[in-house]
């Protein structure tokens, strides 16, 4: 189930979206925040691991452990989860929250065991060391040490190509602002 839900992990989450769409209160401008948190997180993210997270098959680049990578697992689910929780706060959805935490973590949790398993018949004892090291999911005072000590200077990709690599999320960020925007003006 983690392969098929990562090959469709975009579309899956779009029935969020009408959601949004549907009057709401007052708009929690605090979503706003965690929308630039949560794409500032996804950059750092592509800027260390490169075009290989847009990737929808279950090819595997080299195992990335600086950058947010050094603090947790996956900080590109981590950064869409707070696109999302932002996107609810903003559209005055906080039921919406708990429906979007709930749904993208049975999601995320199904792919990053997959994903997880794919990198241990890979890697075998650097990914599992790395496992040891860094957590899933949540940085810890340990994770957070580890950035210090994480290579000086990383392999990172030009931020050219990151924002190529993001143009999508980009593009979406930009569409949902615009429409919460347009349906706050009513």
């Amino acid at each position: 189930m983690g392969g098929w839900l990562f090959r469709h992990r975009t579309i899956i989450p779009l029935p969020l979206a009408l959601l949004l769409l549907l009057p709401a209160g007052r708009p929690a401008l605090a979503g706003l925040a965690l929308i630039a948190a949560g794409e500032a997180l996804r950059l750092w993210a592509v800027r260390h691991i490169g075009t290989i997270s847009r990737t929808r098959q279950d090819r595997l680049g080299p195992l990335v452990d600086t950058g947010p990578f050094a603090l947790a697992r996956n900080p590109l689910y981590i950064g869409n989860i707070m696109l999302w929780v932002g996107f609810a706060l903003v559209a005055a959805r906080p039921w919406l929250v708990a429906l979007v935490l709930v749904l993208l973590a049975f999601e995320y949790h199904a792919i990053v065991r997959w994903e997880e398993q794919l990198l241990v018949n890979r890697l075998g004892e650097r990914y599992r060391a790395y496992a040891a090291r860094v957590p899933r999911w949540i940085p810890t005072l340990a994770s957070l040490a580890g950035l210090g000590r994480a290579d000086p200077e990383p392999r990172t990709h030009s931020w050219p190509e990151v924002l190529f690599s993001e143009r999508g999320t980009l593009v979406a960020i930009a569409a949902g602002c615009l429409l919460l925007w347009l349906k706050a003006r009513g």
